[in-house]
C-alpha cells in the first residue's frame, strides 16, 4: 500500500523536520526516521490503529515526539490528513476531511 500527503499535512511535516534540525543537527533526521517507520507500519496494516473521529479517521502517536499522524484509508490508499502536535490546537485539520 502506497501513501500520499493532504497539501497542508506535508507542508506541516516538512516545517517540523526543518525545525528539529534547526535545533539540532540530526534531530530532524530522527523525528524523519520515526515518522517513515510510522507510515511504513500504517502502510502494511491501516486498520491496526484506533478509530480517532468518524468517518475512518485513524491515529498512531509518535514515541519521542509529540506528534500524530491522523490519516485515513481509502481504496488500498493511505492519505495522511495532519502531522498533529498532541498539545496544540485539537482538531484544528478537520476542514481536511
Amino acid at each position: 500500500m502506497t501513501y500520499f500527503f493532504h497539501p497542508a499535512a506535508e507542508a506541516e511535516h516538512l516545517e517540523t523536520v526543518a525545525y528539529y534540525e534547526s535545533k539540532r543537527a540530526g534531530l530532524g533526521t530522527s523525528y524523519l526516521g520515526e515518522f517513515e517507520g510510522m507510515v511504513a507500519a500504517v502502510c502494511a496494516a491501516p486498520h491496526r490503529y484506533p478509530v480517532a473521529m468518524e468517518p475512518g479517521v485513524r491515529r498512531i502517536r509518535m514515541t519521542k515526539f509529540p506528534f500524530a499522524v491522523l490519516y485515513r484509508e481509502s481504496a488500498g490508499v493511505v492519505q495522511v490528513l495532519a502531522i498533529a502536535h498532541n498539545r496544540r490546537r485539537p482538531n484544528y485539520w478537520l476542514g481536511r476531511l
